[in-house]
């Protein structure tokens, strides 16, 4: 039996969310996209694992890594029993991205129109949308993908990509109000003609539950 890692990772661009895909250079399944992942080597631990093969395959390093879930199904690797351990990311779309190691491109595609993947990667990426969805909504997870200081515009667009749904803008700020999740920066953006906006950071970068309020942007 082997022991793998996967990332699953997500970025909004166009008011559209992304997923980052490679395109394989090896057997089994060459030619073909999947997500990020290998292996992992006799001597490291999952998480060092999962980053150096994002690293390697992609480019992307320094970010974010959630674990999300584990796969074992029979028969889900051609190679043998492989048991996949997958991890959620949300970064920001200007992550430059460079292919190596056995990857042979490395692209991010609509989240709606992914192409044929290898392995059970389809499952996960289902599996991982339903968990980012949860966690826009329950989690400061959104600090990953924004800007250090940005407009209410800006992250309310953010949770519509992700929620594939318009929002209130009136009960959006309400909520984001009883979140108190954010502080002003006395700081304005200025938008074309428009009224300046006023700019906002989060008042802590660092992953954390709000799940005492769970569902509030949804109501």
């Amino acid at each position: 039996m082997k022991l793998a890692v996967d990332a699953v990772v997500f970025s909004v661009n166009d008011a559209r969310l992304r997923i980052l895909l490679i395109k394989r250079k090896n057997q089994p399944f060459i030619g073909r996209y999947a997500l990020p992942g290998g292996f992992v080597e006799q001597d490291e631990g999952l998480d060092i694992a999962v980053i150096r093969e994002l690293t390697e395959e992609t480019g992307v390093k320094d970010i974010f890594l959630k674990q999300l879930k584990t796969y074992g199904d029979v028969g889900r690797d051609p190679r043998g029993r492989v048991i996949s351990v997958a991890y959620l990311a949300l970064i920001s779309w200007e992550h430059k991205l460079k292919a190596s190691s056995d990857a042979l491109r490395a692209e991010w595609f609509d989240i709606g129109k992914i192409p044929s993947l290898a392995f059970d990667h389809k499952t996960i990426i289902d599996d991982a949308l339903v968990q980012l969805r949860l966690e826009i909504q329950t989690t400061n997870i959104s600090c990953q993908i924004l800007p250090q200081k940005f407009t209410l515009t800006q992250m309310q667009h953010l949770y519509e990509s992700i929620l594939e749904r318009k929002l209130d803008k009136r009960n959006f700020r309400k909520k984001l109000r009883e979140l108190d999740i954010l502080k002003e920066t006395r700081e304005a953006f200025m938008d074309g003609a428009h009224r300046p906006a006023m700019l906002y950071e989060f008042r802590n970068k660092a992953y954390s539950d709000i799940k005492d309020k769970v569902h509030v942007m949804l109501k």
